[in-house]
C-alpha cells in the first residue's frame, strides 16, 4: 500500500450511485474518509439508459465529499460490470538482469509489462493486469519475487479487457462530472477481498454479487481471476414481480418482500394471511395467504440461479467450482435464498461471512471493497494519480498510460 495516498471509490449500480473516500495510513489499513450515496435509474437491465443522470448524482456526491472532508477531488476509481470484461490469461518466462544481485524491481515492472504483450481486439481496451503468480526458476512459487535468487521467474497474469463502447459512455459521465478517470475495476474482483474469508480466498470459488437490477458473476481458482459476466437480474426483479401478480404498488411489494422474505415455499412455518393495501382489484383491500406470496419469490429466485447455472455451464467452468458465495442486496437478506442456489447450481452455497462484510454498511460494500482492492495493490509506486479525459481519444490513451505508470518504472 501507498501510504497517505487518498483513494475515491465510485460503484454505479443499477440503482445507486456510491461513492466512498479512504486514505491508507501508517499501519496500512484504510481509513474511510466520508460516504455518499444517492439513489439512481440512470442503468437499466446492465445498460446505461441516463448519462446525465448518472452524471449529476457523481457530481452530487463528489460535492458532499468535498464538502464534509475539506478535499478538492479530481479523479475516482470506478467499478465496471462483468459483462463488459473480457480476462486473458498469459505469462512469461523473464530472466533476471543480474542473476548474482537477485530479482529486481526493474525485472519485475519489464516482465508486468511484456506480459500485456497480446492481441487485443478492435473493440476492445487493456484495463488491468491481475499478476496472479511468481515462480522462481526452483519451482517455488512466491508473492514477490523481488530480492529473490533466481536466474529466471515465471509471471503469470490475467490481462483484463473492456469494452470500448462502455468505456465511452464511462469517459462521458466522468467528463460531465468534471472528474478524472484513475481506472476501472470489475467489481466481483474488487468485492473478493472482503466477501470471501481466509479459507475461501484459496478456495475454487464463484462469488455471485446479486443486487437490485444485476446479478455479477466472478469466478476465482485461488487468486486466478478465471471469468466474470452479469446477468441482468437482481432484487428489484422479484419486487416487480410480486406488484404485478398481486397488482399492489411497487412500495407495498417492497415491503412484503423484505417482511415475509423466503426463498422456498417448502420451509414456510405458518401460512399466515396478508392483508394487501393497495391491491387495484378489490377496492384497495385484499387477503391472501403467505404461500402465495412466497411461491412468486421463488419462482424468480430460481430464475436468477438457472441463468446463472446456464452460464456458467456454457462457459465449461462450472465443474470447476467448489464453492459459492453469495453476497448483495437484492438476495441475501432473503432466507433460504442459498438453500435456493444449492438446489439449482448443485454446488454448495453460502452467503458472505468475509470479516469486513458484516462492519461496512451494503450501500457502500461494493465502493469500499474498490478501495481496498486498489490500495493493496501490488508493484505501485502510488494509486492516488490524476487522469486527464478531456477528449475521447486522450481517454484511451491515458488508459494505457495508466498501465505504465501503475508500476514500477
Amino acid at each position: 500500500m501507498a501510504i497517505g495516498d487518498i483513494i475515491v471509490g465510485i460503484d454505479i449500480g443499477t440503482s445507486k450511485v456510491s461513492l466512498v473516500i479512504g486514505e491508507v495510513n501508517n499501519f496500512n489499513q484504510i481509513e474511510v474518509i466520508c460516504t455518499a450515496s444517492h439513489k439512481c435509474n440512470g442503468i437499466q437491465k446492465g445498460k446505461i439508459v441516463d448519462e446525465n443522470e448518472i452524471a449529476k448524482l457523481i457530481h452530487r456526491s463528489i460535492k458532499e465529499a468535498e464538502s464534509e472532508a475539506s478535499l478538492r477531488i479530481n479523479s475516482a476509481y470506478v467499478t465496471i460490470p462483468g459483462k463488459y470484461v473480457t480476462i486473458v490469461q498469459n505469462s512469461i518466462l523473464k530472466e533476471a538482469k543480474d542473476k548474482f544481485a537477485g530479482i529486481s524491481a526493474r525485472d519485475v515492472a519489464s516482465a508486468i509489462m511484456q506480459v500485456k504483450d497480446i492481441e487485443v481486439p478492435e473493440e476492445k481496451q487493456i484495463i488491468d493486469i491481475v499478476e496472479n503468480q511468481f515462480i522462481l526458476e526452483s519451482g517455488k512459487m512466491v508473492a514477490d519475487p523481488i530480492g529473490n535468487l533466481s536466474a529466471s521467474f515465471t509471471l503469470k497474469a490475467q490481462i483484463l479487457l473492456a469494452d470500448k463502447e462502455y468505456m465511452r459512455q464511462i469517459a462521458t459521465i466522468f467528463r460531465k462530472a468534471n472528474l478524472d478517470i484513475d481506472g476501472l475495476v470489475p467489481a466481483t474482483l474488487a468485492q473478493r477481498s472482503i466477501a470471501l474469508d481466509s479459507n475461501e480466498l484459496n478456495d475454487n470459488v464463484m462469488l455471485l454479487d446479486i443486487g437490485a437490477g444485476n446479478t455479477d458473476i466472478g469466478v476465482f481458482e485461488g487468486s486466478n481471476f478465471v471469468y466474470t459476466n452479469t446477468i441482468s437480474l437482481g432484487g428489484d426483479n422479484i419486487t416487480s414481480d410480486i406488484a404485478y401478480v398481486l397488482n399492489i404498488s411497487l412500495g407495498e411489494a417492497e415491503r412484503l418482500k423484505r417482511q415475509y422474505g423466503l426463498a422456498l415455499k417448502s420451509f414456510i412455518d405458518n401460512d399466515n394471511e396478508i392483508l394487501l393495501t393497495t391491491c387495484k382489484d378489490d377496492n384497495g383491500k385484499k387477503v391472501i395467504r403467505s404461500s402465495e406470496l412466497i411461491e412468486i419469490m421463488e419462482a424468480r429466485i430460481e430464475e436468477i440461479f438457472s441463468f446463472v447455472n446456464k452460464d456458467i455451464a456454457a462457459k465449461g467452468i462450472k465443474s470447476r467450482i467448489n464453492n459459492v458465495i453469495l453476497t448483495g442486496q437484492g438476495i441475501t437478506n432473503i432466507s433460504k435464498s442459498d438453500v435456493a442456489g444449492k438446489i439449482i447450481l448443485n454446488i454448495p452455497v453460502k452467503i458472505a461471512t468475509g470479516r469486513l462484510i458484516s462492519v461496512v454498511r451494503p450501500e457502500y460494500r461494493t465502493a469500499y471493497s474498490l478501495v481496498k482492492y486498489v490500495a493493496a495493490r501490488p508493484f505501485t509506486k502510488t494509486v492516488g494519480s490524476n487522469i486527464d479525459s478531456d477528449s475521447e481519444e486522450s481517454f484511451f490513451q491515458t488508459v494505457k498510460e495508466r498501465l505504465k505508470e501503475f508500476f514500477y518504472s
